[in-house]
């Protein structure tokens, strides 16, 4: 099966990619937390693959890291998780949110992924739970990832409500946080709309 595909990125949407390997276009699936790092069309792309084989189709599902497809590949031997399911999961969190949510029983977190009930969560936590716990996920600059603080999940949630996309807006609200000491909820939000628009 296949297990990693690199090539050009002929068609980049989030209902799929297209690479071309050799003259031959390959359709892939991904999470959002994957579609927002990778380059525009016709930039080159190297993904992760996991191949799910049924009677009728053949269907990849691609991830920029190993921790990425790791976390699908238990997801999806979760009952009642399939495919598109888990990849759902992973546009709503990232794989250091997932894994943090799972390790602190955190129903809430999970349950806020459009998709998922509050049943779907639970059973999550209770079947991946101790697969999750040594499961190690890099952030930026090779640090083990942190979690956030209430203040930063706050801003994130009013900018995800604003229309902005959650990747990015996590990612500019960590960087502030790590240069700025900021407490308040005002100073925060009004740093990250001005960073985020310019």
């Amino acid at each position: 099966m296949f297990a990693l595909l690199s090539g050009k990125l002929v068609r980049k949407a989030t209902a799929g990619l297209i690479i071309d390997i050799g003259g031959v276009g390959y359709e892939v699936l991904v999470p959002l937390s994957t579609y927002y790092e990778l380059g525009e069309e016709g930039s080159d792309v190297s993904l992760c693959i996991h191949t799910v084989v049924r009677e009728d189709s053949i269907n990849l599902y691609g991830f920029l890291t190993e921790e990425e497809k790791t976390i699908f590949t238990r997801l999806i031997q979760v009952s009642g998780i399939g495919p598109r399911t888990g990849i759902g999961m992973l546009s709503g969190l990232s794989a250091a949110e997932f894994v943090s949510a799972v390790s602190r029983s955190d129903v809430k977190k999970i349950s806020g992924v459009p998709g998922i009930g509050k049943k779907t969560a639970e059973r999550v936590i209770l079947e991946l739970k101790d697969k999750v716990k040594n499961l190690v996920i890099s952030g930026e600059g090779g640090q083990l990832a942190h979690e956030t603080s209430p203040l930063q999940d706050d801003v994130i949630s009013a900018l995800v409500n604003l229309g902005y996309q959650k990747n990015k807006v996590e990612k500019t609200v960590t960087q502030i946080m790590r240069t700025e000491d900021l407490t308040r909820f005002d100073d925060l939000l009004r740093k990250a709309l001005r960073r985020i628009s310019g």
